[in-house]
């Protein structure tokens, strides 16, 4: 079976059940990384995903691992790490600093999906209200942090960074806090691991994933993401 190239004249992906099994979930090539494309992409359960010399490739894993924000799990050591760690916890401090991080962080191990054209993408969609950043800062230094896409009920993770011991998860813990009271329905985490998997993450089908999307993805948010916003956890 051929890969669809997408024309990037023409906003549109072909069916998710149409996405290979090898390699699992890829969908399409081609299209461009505009805002509109990548509004398009999360709505319907599809996400960028491709390296340095590589066309743009679109991706809709299935099974889905999602985490529900009230199933997340911290263990007891981690509990203790937050409740006396000197980090403080921020929403769209520094969201360019975020991803440069994930980038390097990714860059260290096996190569980087965050290329230049990647990071000016999800910069736009943070100018325009849809990407957002999760950060811990010991004092004035970014530690860890994730960010991601928020439309409507489901926040759509992207990547995420230590530079110091568990700060990634704290940054998790802080984004599950945050988005509690507003009722989102999941966190998207894209593909499985054992770290996301032993912080409560679960994988779903992905015709229930799209499902879900159907009714929570919306473009209209129910309240507007503060900016330089510090915050404290709620319930660890």
């Amino acid at each position: 079976m051929s890969l669809p190239w997408l024309d990037p004249a023409s906003i549109g992906f072909p069916p998710l059940e149409t996405a290979l099994n090898d390699p699992e979930g890829l969908l399409a090539a081609g299209g461009a990384l505009s805002p509109e494309w990548l509004l398009c992409a999360y709505q319907h359960g599809i996400f960028p995903w491709y390296e340095a010399g590589q066309p743009i490739l679109w991706w809709s894993p299935d099974p889905r691992l999602v985490l529900f924000p009230e199933s997340l799990q911290i263990s007891r050591s981690l509990k203790k790490f937050i409740r006396s760690n000197p980090y403080r916890l921020y929403i769209n401090r520094d969201f360019e600093s975020v991803v440069s991080l994930c980038g390097d962080q990714r860059e260290d191990s096996s190569g980087t999906w965050i290329t230049p054209e990647m990071a000016t993408a999800y910069g736009r969609l943070h100018e325009l209200g849809f990407a957002h950043s999760v950060e811990v800062w010991n004092n004035e230094e970014i530690v860890g942090g994730l960010y991601g896409v928020a439309l409507g009920k489901v926040f759509f993770g992207e990547s995420m960074f230590s530079k110091e011991s568990n700060t990634s998860k704290l940054a998790l813990a802080g984004l599950t806090s945050f988005i509690k009271p507003w009722q989102f329905e999941l966190i998207d985490c894209q593909i499985s691991s054992e770290h996301l998997v032993s912080l409560g993450a679960e994988e779903i089908p992905r015709a229930e994933f799209a499902n879900i999307l159907k009714d929570s993805a919306v473009l209209e948010s129910s309240f507007d993401w503060p900016r330089n916003y510090e915050f404290q956890l709620d319930g660890i």
